[in-house]
C-alpha cells in the first residue's frame, strides 16, 4: 500500500483529480492524507468536498484555517451566508450541505501514525510540543469541536490573542492552540506567532523563525507533513515536510509518498489552477 500526503486543495477540484490520476491513485491499495484547507477562493469548492468525502474510506483530513472557517460560517443566519463568496455559498447552499459539513466538522487538528512514523497537521506546532504534547493539546480542540460545546468554540475561535500558556482556561486556551495548527508560519523563540509574516524565509523581521526552524527546539523523532504556507513553497527540513505549493494561486498540487524511515519520499506534481 502507498499513502500519499496531498497539500493544500483550497477549491481546485480540476488540480485535484488530474493529481489522483498522475499517482495513479488506487483505491483498493493506496491510501491518501490530505493536510486541510479543502475549500475556498479556488471556485470549485462544493466539487473538491464531494469528492474528498467520497474517498473518506480511503483517506485521512486534517483541518485548516479555511475549513474551520466555512465549519463557523454554516451555523451563522442565512442572509449572514450569502454575503461570503460564491464558492463557498456553493457549499453552504448546496442539497448535500448537510453530511458534507457534518463529516468536515468530524474531523481533527492532527493526525499520527506511529506504524508509518508520520505525523500532518495544517500549520505548526510550539517549538517546546513534542509530539505526545501536541497530541493532547489536539485533543482538547477535537473535543470541544465533536461535542456539546462545538457552536461556541467556532463562534468565539477568531482572534490573534491570547498567545499559548499553558495556564489558559476555556475558549482563550482553545483559540490558541487552533492558531497554532492551523495559522502558524513564524514565531518568536518562545512561540509567539507573527501573524502578519507570510513571506518566504529571509522576509521576516529579526527574532522571528519558521516554527520549524527554532532555536533548541523540541526533537520530535517522527517526521511531519503539513501545508498552508504557499509562499514557503515545497520545503523539507529537520524532519518536516511542507506541501504547500500555492495550487489556488497558480502553483503545482503536490502530493508526498510517505515513505518508510530511511527512505527518501517522492514527490508528484501537476499544474494548478489557471489564474
Amino acid at each position: 500500500m502507498t499513502t500519499w500526503a496531498i497539500g493544500d486543495l483550497q477549491g481546485c477540484y480540476d488540480a485535484t483529480c488530474r493529481l489522483l490520476e498522475k499517482i495513479r491513485f488506487d483505491p483498493a491499495h493506496d491510501h491518501l492524507w490530505f493536510v486541510g484547507d479543502l475549500v475556498n477562493r479556488g471556485g470549485q469548492s462544493l466539487e473538491t468536498l464531494r469528492l474528498i468525502h467520497s474517498l473518506a474510506i480511503h483517506g485521512t483530513v486534517v483541518l485548516g484555517n479555511h475549513d474551520l472557517s466555512l465549519l463557523a460560517i454554516a451555523q451563522r443566519r442565512e442572509a449572514e451566508q450569502r454575503r461570503v463568496n460564491p464558492d463557498l455559498q456553493s457549499i453552504l447552499f448546496a442539497h448535500d450541505r448537510e453530511p458534507l459539513l457534518a463529516w468536515l466538522g468530524s474531523l481533527g487538528l492532527m493526525h499520527v501514525d506511529r506504524t508509518l512514523g508520520w505525523c500532518m497537521l495544517h500549520a505548526g506546532l510550539m517549538p517546546r510540543w513534542s509530539i505526545e504534547i501536541a497530541q493532547r493539546r489536539a485533543a482538547e480542540v477535537d473535543a470541544h469541536l465533536h461535542g456539546p460545546e462545538r457552536d461556541k468554540l467556532l463562534r468565539n475561535m477568531y482572534g490573534d490573542k491570547p498567545a499559548w500558556s499553558p495556564k489558559l482556561r476555556g475558549i482563550e486556551r482553545d483559540r490558541a492552540i487552533i492558531n497554532v495548527f492551523t495559522r502558524m508560519r513564524y514565531c518568536t523563540p518562545h512561540g509567539r506567532i507573527a501573524f502578519d509574516s507570510k513571506g518566504a524565509p529571509g522576509t521576516q523581521a529579526p527574532g522571528l523563525y519558521p516554527w520549524f526552524s527554532v532555536p533548541g527546539m523540541a526533537q520530535r523523532g517522527m517526521r511531519i507533513v503539513c501545508g498552508h504556507w504557499s509562499t514557503l513553497g515545497l520545503s523539507i527540513a529537520g524532519g518536516v515536510h511542507a506541501i504547500d505549493t500555492g495550487c489556488v494561486w497558480g502553483g503545482p498540487l503536490t502530493a508526498l509518498e510517505l515513505s518508510p524511515p530511511g527512505e527518501v519520499p517522492r514527490v508528484v506534481q501537476v499544474a494548478g489552477r489557471r489564474v
